[in-house]
């Protein structure tokens, strides 16, 4: 049997697309106002949106425990998968990659844990790639490599209407945010390193669609791309990034993504999100 790859809910991967590539997805967790779920399973988009719209509203997540981990690991082995190669959110965002590596030391060197340093798109193209290599009948370590590989090759964009959800969750510090909401700005973001970054500040919706346009187109240089568009209650937005992202690359554009970001992403990010994530194709 092929090497297993293993996601976590993050990726907001169509689930055809799961259903393909033979991927397994472990969930995170999602308190809102109290009511916990697991992300996909019992909390959808949807929960995360009405739960946030709401003017007082607590809206918190946690990783899988690492049991968890090690229960999907052990039936993926016992199943007669070579091994088995974890692909997760940064680990400057969720403690999900560390949890996966507490569980992967108990199984001698047969599975391999990847930090994507992103999510959503950003964690989904290095799961494609490694579960491509796998489907190819590549060994464990040369899945991992083609992983890492889409890793290095993949950059995120994205726009929030306002930078409070990421302050109140800490993945900003509040002197980004104050900076974020001066003057009624909006602000888009990157993740080099995985960390998430203030890049600059715009002044409408539509100007900071345009301005992700931009950037990657930026980021897509000469090659041939993939793309992943993520919204969040915002439909309009994503059709429009891919609409002009598809006018500008032409026929270097090739698979295309567009899914609505999940309970986690929306916890700290708020309705309004608007992402673009490009992988850049390996030559050849």
């Amino acid at each position: 049997m092929p090497v297993a790859v293993v996601i976590d809910s993050t990726a907001y991967l169509p689930p055809e697309l799961v259903h393909a590539h033979r991927l397994t997805v472990v969930p995170l967790t999602v308190v809102l106002n109290g009511a916990e779920g697991l992300e996909g399973v019992e909390t959808q988009p949807a929960d995360a949106t009405l739960a946030l719209s709401a003017r007082r509203v607590t809206a918190t997540t946690s990783r899988p425990a690492p049991e968890q981990f090690a229960r999907t690991y052990r039936r993926l082995l016992d199943e007669g998968a070579d091994g088995i190669v974890s692909v997760h959110i940064s680990a400057t965002l969720s403690g999900t990659v560390e949890a996966a590596r507490l569980a992967a030391a108990d199984f001698d060197g047969r599975v391999e844990v990847v930090d994507s340093r992103s999510t959503g798109m950003g964690l989904g193209f290095p799961a494609i790639a490694a579960a491509t290599a796998a489907e190819a009948g590549v060994d464990l370590a040369g899945v991992r490599d083609a992983a890492l590989t889409a890793v290095a090759r993949t950059t995120v964009w994205f726009y929030v209407d306002t930078l409070e959800f990421l302050r109140r969750g800490g993945r900003i510090n509040a002197a980004e945010a104050l900076l974020g909401t001066a003057l009624s700005v909006k602000p888009i973001m990157h993740m080099p390193d995985g960390t998430i970054v203030l890049r600059e500040k715009v002044r409408t919706a539509s100007r900071g669609v345009a301005r992700l346009v931009d950037l990657a187109v930026e980021a897509a240089g000469d090659d041939d791309v993939d793309l992943g568009v993520h919204h969040l209650a915002a439909p309009q937005r994503a059709e429009a990034l891919l609409v002009a992202l598809t006018g500008r690359l032409g026929d270097r554009l090739h698979d295309t993504y567009v899914s609505e970001a999940g309970a986690v992403v929306a916890a700290h990010a708020g309705p309004g999100l608007a992402c673009v994530v490009v992988h850049r194709r390996p030559e050849g």
